[in-house]
């Protein structure tokens, strides 16, 4: 946040930029996530995001809610994510990408790489606004120190205007250190904060019946004005790597994630009606805290064999979580509808005693990499963890569980032909299964642990070094939490999701990238909840279809300029427990241009984007049976210089 200030007023920002030699290098204006993606599954480069997957969906499933995340290929047990301050890219790995990475999981990997600073000093800004009145400020500034000893800096601030009129202010800090006292050796320590002042609660919509909510006009906020969400949220931490020997390797990371809400409320329009009636119901959180301590210490070890390459790994991995959580006011505001505004006072919330909850783990591991040239790969993992939680629950005492499983991984790949692999694999895993969502009696309430397992299995075809196309099957198992007939998000049976992904990502021509993709999918539940008729057979949230397009054509007749499109199209979304309703299957259409040019010696890139062209309207889910309307058309565009 220091950062910022300096950065936001032009008389210091002026003698910084004097300061700065002329050698800078170009860091932000060469973002673009459409070149730089190797598939479809999931890319993430500084604001820009593609791909069928994200970090909050695999297959169906969230990555970051069962705990499958990695900074730098290290276990990471984020409470709260990196920003675009610390963080470079973000990837998701599915399928053949998880070969070479040790212990993959199921439900995929959600890979963080970090922004290291240069070795050369350089400061990148990046300015933007849309249609909705939003409007932020980016600044990353790499300053070197002493030799292999280079310094990070980054701030942002972001007054962020919503749909719903909504709207909040952030500000974020990061500073990050990268120190090479020789070539064997580098220690990357990080901070990264970010502070919430005032952001506006929306409201949720809950029908009352088998049907969606009522046309709902954007951009009108109703309120309260009072509502608003206070806190911060920080991860620090500190990962590197030593090599004594060419063919030995010890790397490890220490992180710290947490968050600390001050202040946090649900606006939900309940019982909602076809006329637009509904009761109005504003839940209050009192302060609440989470943090987790993670790290991982791995030692590799290589072996060259002829044109063989083995690798072992030894790992330890553990964290240690702590929560306080729950104590929640409900205040029942009566009869209103969706076009009034909120204009009643706040009221006096009396909170309850909070739960809290901790859980402890710890993991050991070997696994095994082996690379034939010409011929194949295989990746091979056992791993046995020992997993307690203890959760205290307000007049009724501590909880415990425990579970100490074997968790087993395998997958391989098999040259076929020239360019042409064939891959399979499995893995089982201990994951965590989220928290009970906002709309739910529970609500915040931690869920426990579950056993999963992930089998897939396909080919890959690479019809020239820049053009990649992957096509496979996969089948998820996982017990299925969701909300019960007394409105309680609890274990209602075993899940299962298999399906077909396809991935093309490259150089159609020079001037032309491509990533596309596809994703059916087959989602049933199955259980005594189904076989009662209280749960339908298919998981709330999901779509038997996802498809993507993303295009990148560098125009010849104008250096520097490129024009780009992005398709996304989802089918019927199951949006309450009984199947009974679902989202309509949508759409959306996004055009966008990019010139890159020189100031004086200085890189320059312009960007402009046209999302959700044809202006759809529809909702999205936010547990079952409640929903948010979406975005419509928002023309945006930002700025980016390198110094």
């Amino acid at each position: 946040m220091v950062l910022h200030i300096i950065l936001s007023s032009p008389f210091l920002l002026g003698g910084l930029l004097l300061a700065l030699p002329a050698a800078a290098i170009a860091q932000r204006t060469a973002e673009n996530a459409v070149v730089q993606a190797e598939d479809a599954f999931g890319t993430s480069i500084g604001r820009e995001n593609i791909g069928l997957y994200s970090s909050a969906s695999v297959r169906g499933f969230s990555p970051t809610a069962a705990g499958n995340v990695r900074i730098e290929g290290l276990a990471f047990d984020q409470v709260w994510g990196l920003t675009g301050r610390i963080r470079q890219s973000t990837t998701i790995k599915v399928g053949i990408s998880t070969l070479g990475t040790p212990f993959p999981a199921p439900t995929g990997i959600v890979d963080y790489a970090l922004r290291k600073p240069a070795d050369e000093a350089g400061l990148s800004i990046l300015a933007g606004a849309d249609s909705y009145a939003q409007a932020y400020v980016e600044a990353d500034l790499s300053l070197p120190i002493a030799n292999g000893l280079t310094l990070g800096l980054g701030g942002a601030s972001y007054a962020n205007s919503y749909v719903t009129g909504a709207q909040g202010f952030y500000l974020q800090g990061a500073a990050i250190l990268r120190w090479s006292p020789s070539p064997e050796i580098e220690i990357i320590p990080y901070w990264n904060r970010s502070e919430g002042f005032d952001d506006q609660a929306a409201p949720i919509f809950v029908p009352a019946g088998p049907f969606l909510p009522p046309p709902i006009q954007r951009r009108r906020f109703l309120g309260p004005d009072w509502g608003g969400y206070f806190g911060a949220a920080s991860n620090t931490g500190v990962l590197g790597w030593w090599r004594p020997r060419p063919d030995l390797e010890v790397k490890a990371g220490l992180f710290r994630s947490k968050f600390d809400d001050q202040q946090s409320f649900a606006h939900l329009l309940v019982d909602l009606q076809q006329d637009g009636s509904a009761r109005r119901i504003v839940i209050a959180d009192p302060p609440i805290k989470l943090a987790s301590t993670s790290g991982e210490l791995r030692l590799t070890r290589s072996f060259i064999e002829g044109q063989r390459l083995h690798r072992l790994h030894a790992s330890v991995r553990a964290r240690n979580v702590s929560r306080r959580t729950n104590g929640s006011d409900l205040v029942d505001f009566g009869l209103t509808s969706i076009e009034a505004p909120f204009t009643d006072m706040a009221p006096d919330f009396a909170f309850s005693e909070q739960t809290r909850d901790s859980v402890r783990q710890w993991t050991a591991g070997l696994a095994y990499e082996g690379r034939w040239k010409d011929f194949g790969e295989l990746g091979l993992g056992v791993q046995k963890t020992n997993y307690s939680k203890r959760i205290l629950l307000p007049e009724l005492g501590a909880v415990e569980s425990r579970a100490q499983p074997w968790l087993f991984s395998a997958n391989a790949a098999v040259l076929l032909a020239r360019g042409l692999a064939l891959y399979g694999g499995y893995a089982r895993g201990l994951e965590e299964s989220g928290v009970a969502p906002g709309n739910a009696s529970n609500r915040n309430e931690a869920l426990p642990a579950i056993l999963t397992t992930q089998r897939d299995f396909g080919i890959r075809y690479s019809a020239s070094k820049d053009l990649r196309l992957i096509a496979g099957l996969f089948d998820v198992r996982k017990p299925y939490f969701n909300l019960d007939e007394n409105n309680r998000f609890d274990l209602l049976g075993d899940v299962k999701h298999q399906g077909l992904e396809v991935s093309l990502a490259g150089n159609l021509t020079p001037n032309l990238n491509v990533v596309a993709g596809a994703v059916l999918l087959r989602a049933r539940v199955t259980g005594e909840g189904v076989t009662l008729g209280r749960v339908g057979p298919k998981p709330v949230g999901q779509t038997d279809r996802t498809l993507q397009l993303n295009l990148d054509w560098q125009m010849p007749a104008v250096e520097g300029l490129s024009l780009d499109l992005g398709i996304s199209h989802k089918g019927d979304i199951v949006a309450t427990r009984d199947n009974l309703v679902s989202i309509p299957s949508r759409t959306l259409v996004n055009l966008g241009a990019r010139y890159r040019a020189t100031l004086g010696s200085k890189p320059v890139t312009l960007r402009l984007t046209v999302t959700n062209l044809t202006d759809q309207e529809g909702f999205d889910l936010r547990g079952a049976g409640a929903y948010a309307i979406i975005p419509g058309r928002v023309i945006g565009g930002w700025i980016a210089v390198d110094l």
